[in-house]
């Protein structure tokens, strides 16, 4: 049974794979259509349906409110309009890209993580326009007066912006002044060594009446194009969390579904995707309103809106928020928001996988390379289940013993079955063998074993890390197969060792096993194949010692 559920799950992880390289491909989607029983979103002045006009949240404690789908981003969305200038900001890790109209950023770039190591070396593009489409945007909704949302024109006093030598901080100013004399400065402030983004709205009522209104900021992106099954299966999508909700996920069908509407404090908005995310957090304590919306052209929004703020005439104030636009570095999220280290998306395993990177990150700070952190980890994992582990080839070991009375057994009662089962229950309990005894034990390890999968899978830490010789980078594929077909081999020669099993179509099938692996590995990350093939070796010895051992006893 085990078998058959592995070489189901292979056959169906290589199905989605043939699938997403060569099947058939959705319809682009050309309309967002409001859910069937849902009020469509009060649109009033609104110039466009990707601005938010959720109702003002209230000081009340958070609740989820009655009706999903109500006061977010109406439908019909039309796509983003990026003309006019933009303004370039370049700090030590960025290069921003703002358009004046609405001030929203529309590129972003990742200059200490590189596309690939082929050059020349292209700094990853996480923002960006065009056929893909993630860009972070925010903006002010009025209550009667004028406000600049993301379709406003500001003006710039510059065109570039760069962090100074010797600098620390970074600000770029955007200007809009409303036809009552309102002036809002839109002011970003960058840090050097820093991937968190300050955004201020300064509002100055330079008019007669009270100006009233909130601030909003949302993602907005597309289904992404380029996404490799082989290069690791992570999530990307919409993702918020909140006290009361804890860390929850949205993906893109489920956002054109049920649209988030509901209002939380302390929380905070992101688009996660394999190693990077953008992430909106607002102040501490503040109330927000959550929503998530579909919009036409295959697009999809999360964000939030901030309580009403009123200004009276001739008074200032300051909107604030922050954005984070970089890596998912275990090391630095927690210090951003609480629970945005959640984002490393290493799944239902989580409590597991977060101490095993921890100490994956320490060995790494003792010898400097990523490569040899696993080996010694894989090495330590092994040492920690050693007892485990000797059960289990112990018991493969006297099964092997019996081989040769299991195959007599056999010959004597040929095709009857239920003879030659209660013959070899005879034996075994004769013996004191339990047949299971080798396989409870591997499955109480299976955890860890998963758990570090998703470490070595997720952490943005490894990417490009290099190894030695031709391994430059653990996060891709062997680019000469060299460990897959290592790996393989290891497993060949541990099925060896193991006892065969009694049924002949069995031992067939576990004969294709280490092929199958080692086709299916071809496409793994080197740092998951370096693992699987470090932990065979270490079985190996293992199991030769216990079996030797065993049979110098019996003799």
């Amino acid at each position: 049974m085990l078998l058959f559920v592995a070489l189901s799950v292979i056959a169906l992880l290589l199905w989605q794979a043939w699938q997403q390289d060569y099947g058939p491909k959705p319809p682009p989607r050309t309309t967002a259509e409001q859910p069937a029983g849902q009020p469509a979103a009060a649109g009033g002045d609104v110039p466009s349906a990707d601005v938010p006009s959720a109702e003002v949240p209230s000081g009340a404690p958070p609740s989820r409110a009655a009706s999903r789908g109500e006061d977010v981003p109406g439908a019909g969305a039309s796509a983003p309009t990026m003309s006019g200038a933009t303004v370039r900001v370049v700090t030590d890790v960025l290069d921003l890209e703002i358009a004046t109209l609405g001030g929203d950023i529309v590129a972003a770039r990742l200059l200490q993580y590189p596309i690939s190591l082929e050059p020349p070396l292209e700094p990853f593009p996480l923002l960006k326009t065009g056929d893909e489409v993630f860009i972070a945007q925010s903006g002010l909704l009025g209550d009667g007066v004028a406000a600049p949302d993301h379709h406003a024109s500001f003006s710039a006093e510059a065109t570039e912006y760069r962090l100074a030598a010797g600098g620390d901080e970074l600000s770029v100013p955007l200007t809009w002044t409303g036809p009552d004399g309102t002036v809002v400065e839109k002011v970003y402030t960058l840090r050097r060594d820093s991937y968190v983004i300050e955004v201020e709205h300064r509002v100055r009522n330079n008019g007669a009446a009270e100006w009233k209104g909130r601030q909003y900021r949302q993602l907005q992106r597309s289904r992404p194009t380029d996404q490799s099954y082989w290069t690791g299966y992570s999530y990307t999508g919409a993702v918020y969390y909140s006290p009361e909700t804890k860390y929850e996920k949205s993906d893109f069908d489920d956002i054109a579904q049920t649209p988030l509407s509901a209002n939380y404090a302390n929380g905070w908005v992101a688009m996660i995707q394999h190693y990077f995310l953008a992430a909106w957090i607002p102040n501490p304590d503040q109330v927000n309103h959550f929503y998530t919306k579909a919009l036409s052209g295959g697009r999809y929004l999360i964000g939030m809106v901030s309580p009403d703020l009123s200004i009276a005439p001739g008074a200032s104030e300051v909107l604030r928020t922050r954005l984070y636009v970089g890596p998912k570095l275990q090391s630095r999220l927690p210090e951003v928001a609480p629970n945005l280290e959640l984002t490393v998306d290493f799944g239902l395993l989580t409590v597991i996988s977060q101490p095993l990177f921890w100490l994956l990150e320490w060995i790494h700070k003792l010898v400097g390379n990523w490569g040899w952190a696993i080996v010694i980890l894989t090495l330590l994992i092994k040492l920690a289940f050693y007892k485990l582990s000797e059960t289990s080839y112990r018991s493969m070991a006297n099964m092997r013993k019996m081989q040769p009375r299991i195959q007599a057994l056999r010959d004597r009662y040929g095709d009857d079955k239920q003879r030659l089962n209660q013959a070899m229950m005879e034996i075994y309990k004769k013996e004191k063998i339990n047949p299971l005894g080798g396989c409870l034990p591997i499955l109480v390890q299976i955890p860890v074993f998963i758990a570090l999968y998703w470490v070595l899978l997720e952490s943005v830490e490894l990417r490009q890390a290099p190894f030695m010789l031709w391994l430059n980078d653990l996060s891709v594929k062997d680019p000469y197969y060299v460990l897959p077909i290592l790996m393989g081999a290891s497993m060949f020669f541990q099925q060896r060792l193991n006892p065969a099993p009694p049924d002949p179509v069995q031992a067939k099938v576990m004969m294709m096993l280490p092929f199958v692996f080692t086709v299916m590995f071809l496409w793994f990350p080197a740092g998951l194949v370096l693992y699987w093939l470090v932990n065979n070796i270490i079985s190996i010895a293992q199991q030769w010692y216990i079996t030797h051992r065993i049979e110098k006893m019996a003799h």
